[in-house]
Order: structure tokens, then sequence, then C-alpha cells
């Protein structure tokens, strides 16, 4: 059996929050607001959104853009949210006594959530060469180029 390895990109680099104490359900009504927006820009808006699930995700960004900056030596400025996730972590399960001997059961959700950020100025530099390419060949009229889009959201939906 051949297992087929994952080509990782010199251009990534991620944070990983895991056991935060909230449900999912929760934290992707954030995640989904964020993905595939620039770095600053998810920054404003996760300080200015109300909820409570903003100020852990806030972390785990500006966590990975230290990350990048530090590891990779990446400018701030050119960060890319890829691929923002959120799965389910581990229900912690309690009984609360009630009136007349009775117990009511707690359940605590937990999640793991998932930053992926990108550099983009490498697109940038060979979208210019692309660029400078189609002026030298405009002469030749049985040249044909095809550009893809290489700036989309991203990532996976995790929505249920």
């Amino acid at each position: 059996m051949i297992k087929k390895r994952k080509m990782k990109s010199y251009t990534e680099v991620y944070a990983v929050g895991q056991y935060i104490s909230m449900s999912a359900h929760k934290a992707r009504r954030v995640i989904d607001q964020i993905r595939g927006r620039s770095y600053e820009e998810t920054l404003m808006i996760l300080e200015l959104m109300p909820y409570r699930a903003c100020f852990p995700i806030f972390k785990l960004v500006y966590s990975a853009a230290a990350n990048a900056s530090h590891n990779k030596g990446f400018n701030e400025t050119n960060l890319v949210i890829r691929k923002a996730e959120v799965n389910e972590g581990n229900t912690v399960k309690k009984l609360k006594p009630r009136a007349r001997g009775r117990s009511y059961p707690i359940k605590k959700h937990t999640c793991h959530i998932i930053i992926v950020l990108e550099d983009m100025s490498l697109y940038e530099e060979s979208d210019e060469y692309l660029m400078s390419f189609k002026k030298n060949i405009r002469g030749n009229k049985n040249t044909k180029i095809v550009c893809h889009e290489t700036y989309g959201s991203g990532g996976l939906w995790d929505k249920k």
C-alpha cells in the first residue's frame, strides 16, 4: 500500500488551540466571518465583535502571526487566513445536586480551533511575472495563456 505524502507549503504557518471551553457551534459563528480575510482586517473584526468566542480566536490568530514572523520571517501585512477550522473536543460531564436528592446532568463542551495563515507576497510576485510574460508574447497569436485564480476563500467549510 502506497501512502501519499502531503507537500508542506513554505508559505503556510498555523496555530492550534485545543480544549477551549465553548461549544464548537458558537466558535464556528465567529470563524465563518474571518475566513479568507487579511490578518489586519481579522484583528479589527475580532476586536469589535461582541461574542465570547472572539477572544480565544483573537489569541490564536495573533499567535499564528507571531509564528510566521519569528519562525519564517514573513511580513504581517502580507498574511491571509487560508484555513480556519473548528472541531468538537471532549465533553466534560458533571452532576449537579438538586432538590429531594435528585441530580441534574451538566455538559461542558470543548472545541479545537486551527488557524492557518498564508503569505501572499509570493503569489503577487508570480502575478507580476505572468503579466510581464504576457507582454513579451503578445505579438505571437498562437500562444494561449490560462491564468487560474489563486486568491480564494480557501480551506474547508466546517459546517455540519
